[in-house]
């Protein structure tokens, strides 16, 4: 375990925000985590459960308690139905999850590949890309309850997952500290091509019926030239939600815009891609101080080397202002602002 005061937060987010939080409290183990009401009093607080940082943005130090978790581990058995069920550790780095997936022939997570952060966050966030979301995968969340080191257990049904959404996120935000996903994986490969680009991308590559590793790697090159090396240029990746809208905006927008990228959703409603509306205004490749809309997707804001939080959210607040006055359409943070 570490427990740690004024701590630099600075390697905990992919946006490469220098902060500082009062105090930084990782936990190793089921047990240690069990111990974090004994730890903490009044004085600590606000809490922040934070994973990999890849969906934060830092408006400035944080004046309270970060709890990190690096659990690590991985187990599977294989359920009556012939699911496999993987039992992950929340402090595992999401995409070599992916990729043990792939190599052990346990199916579902292929569009997820290449997505920053850790498995925790994963089923905070209900990461998605590409036609995929991990609810879909997700079967249950272990968890402790930080006020009471009570270790409880949720049912998927329970977490009240949706669009880039969950309980976790919302009312149960910053009450449990996530220590194991389990998730329920299929041996039979049954790709899911429909969305985005993944075709064009494999017809690049001369292949018509692409095998669980050719997926995997063909969702990675596309990532790869859409997104850039958080290395190299920090950013948080998809920055906004795309949002979603009723059949009769929708057709009202068709008429102004016949070019307008849309996917249908079950219900009938439509959702419209941000990063069109955004690159629309012209905001695709402009900065605002240190502060960009990456050039190649105009869904990413990236740190340009010296940016504040508070310059982000200026450029994230000036984009959402015009893609509201042209589309009257409302843009959301996808990244979490603290």
């Amino acid at each position: 375990m570490k427990d740690l005061y004024n701590y630099s937060l600075l390697r905990h987010n992919t946006f490469g925000i220098a902060a500082e939080c009062s105090r930084f409290i990782e936990v190793g183990t089921v047990g240690e985590a069990c111990l974090l009401p004994s730890m903490l009093a009044g004085c600590d607080g606000p809490l922040l459960v934070l994973g990999g940082g890849s969906n934060l943005l830092l408006t400035g130090d944080f004046h309270g308690t970060v709890i990190h978790s690096a659990i690590k581990g991985m187990e599977h058995y294989v359920a009556s139905d012939g699911s496999i069920m993987l039992r992950v550790g929340s402090g595992e780095t999401w995409d070599y999850v992916v990729e043990v997936c792939v190599e052990n022939g346990w199916h579902g997570a292929e569009n997820l590949s290449l997505i920053p952060g850790e498995v925790g966050a994963v089923a905070v966030q209900n990461i998605g890309a590409y036609g995929a979301e991990a609810s879909q995968i997700i079967h249950e969340t272990e968890a402790v309850d930080i006020a009471t080191g009570r270790r409880l257990t949720f049912a998927a049904a329970d977490c009240g997952y949706g669009y880039r959404q969950s309980r976790f996120k919302k009312e149960w935000k910053g009450r449990y500290l996530i220590t194991h996903v389990i998730f329920r994986l299929s041996p039979v490969f049954r790709p899911f091509l429909e969305y985005g680009n993944i075709t064009e991308m494999l017809h690049s590559k001369s292949i018509d019926t692409p095998t669980p590793h050719q997926l995997r790697q063909a969702i990675i090159d596309i990532r790869r030239q859409k997104l850039p090396d958080v290395a190299v240029m920090g950013n948080a990746g998809s920055f906004f939600m795309n949002p979603v809208v009723e059949r009769a905006t929708f057709l009202h927008l068709k008429e102004l815009y016949p070019d307008i990228p849309h996917y249908t959703l079950g219900d009938g409603r439509e959702k419209i891609p941000a990063g069109w509306l955004i690159e629309q205004c012209g905001w695709k490749g402009r900065a605002l101080g240190r502060a960009a809309v990456y050039d190649r997707q105009a869904l990413v804001l990236v740190n340009l080397g010296g940016a504040t939080g508070a310059d982000i959210v200026a450029l994230c607040q000036a984009i959402q202002h015009d893609v509201s006055r042209r589309f009257g359409i409302d843009i959301a943070p996808e990244v979490n602002i603290v």
